[in-house]
């Protein structure tokens, strides 16, 4: 059962999805449209869940689940991946390659593999102040808290 994010508990589960470009605005209505509906219907060995989810800077899925109403199971994750699987080929884009960074250069959003990250910082194109998605963050209040941060401030810290 989809309920709005921002009515979501600080408490839930949440995964982020980050896109290795910007999705267009036709995209993002698709993805919307897609997504809206998934977490209407997502359930979890026929419970429904107390679900959500955002799409932010048009390029991160955050998925979210009340995991105190019930529970995500092995079943309904996969469910979820699947819906990312299907957005990545509807749109030519990759949402699940977690060897990714994805930082801010003033307002513009950019995306490079690890590796590329890496040379940057010690090259000092990047520096422990550059923003930073912390993808790894769990819940809700944790994203609110600590997903965009410096990136001394982040698993990111041990390449400068």
């Amino acid at each position: 059962m989809f309920v709005p994010f921002e009515e979501m508990p600080k408490s839930a589960k949440i995964w982020i999805y980050q896109a290795n470009r910007k999705m267009t605005d036709e995209e993002v209505a698709t993805a919307n449209e897609l997504l809206s509906n998934f977490v209407e219907n997502w359930a979890a060995h026929s419970t429904p869940l107390k679900a959500s989810y955002q799409l932010k800077y048009s390029r991160f899925i955050i998925l979210a689940v009340d995991q105190e109403y019930h529970a995500a199971s092995g079943c309904s994750i996969d469910a979820s991946v699947r819906i990312i699987q299907d957005l990545e080929q509807k749109f030519g884009i990759d949402l699940l390659d977690k060897m990714n960074v994805t930082y801010k250069t003033g307002e513009f959003i950019a995306h490079k593999s690890l590796i590329d990250f890496k040379k940057m910082a010690k090259e000092k194109a990047v520096n422990a102040n550059t923003i930073v998605f912390n993808n790894l963050v769990n819940t809700i209040e944790e994203y609110e808290e600590f997903w965009e941060v410096p990136a001394g401030e982040s698993w990111h810290s041990r390449f400068f």
